[in-house]
């Protein structure tokens, strides 16, 4: 993967945060407008059945990727929530081996949006499962809430 710009990363979120002593701790790159990728090696502990990650993670993670294409996430980010997600299941994702995740802004209709996202074998390119989303701008009044985002430690963490 050709890395791109580093995004943001939150403290608690399961998918991305840093400080989240059960979450996935994934790090988001843009690597072209629209598009995000991701590296990901799921461990035992998010497993289903023996070798094969959990379909909820599965869904998780293309939750959060598809949202993650529509930007800019630096200077003043889109908070979105998802309406709807549908997931297909092609083949079994595996626990243990190197994960590509893409995220795709498929249509940005202001208030709304439809994204996509992939998860791949990184090593044979094979698309293991995809989801689309309708995803939704989070109301100004509920981000009012939030007073600062540093709250949310919502920012770009230093690369380990």
């Amino acid at each position: 993967m050709e890395k791109g710009t580093l995004l943001p990363n939150s403290r608690n979120c399961f998918i991305c945060g840093v400080e989240n002593p059960v979450g996935l701790k994934m790090k988001f790159f843009l690597v072209e407008p629209g598009v995000v990728e991701a590296e990901y090696t799921a461990p035992t502990h998010f497993e289903g059945y023996p070798g094969v990650l959990h379909g909820g993670i599965i869904a998780s993670i293309l939750d959060e990727t598809s949202g993650r294409a529509f930007g800019p996430m630096e200077e003043d980010p889109r908070f979105m929530f998802t309406a709807r997600l549908e997931v297909t299941y092609r083949k079994i994702v595996p626990i243990g081996k190197p994960l590509r995740i893409v995220g795709k802004a498929v249509k940005d209709k202001g208030r709304s949006a439809e994204g996509w996202a992939g998860i791949f074998d990184k090593q044979t390119g094979d698309l293991l499962a995809e989801g689309n989303t309708i995803l939704v701008n989070v109301p100004q009044e509920k981000l009012a809430e939030i007073s600062e985002r540093d709250n949310l430690g919502w920012r770009v963490y230093p690369q380990e």
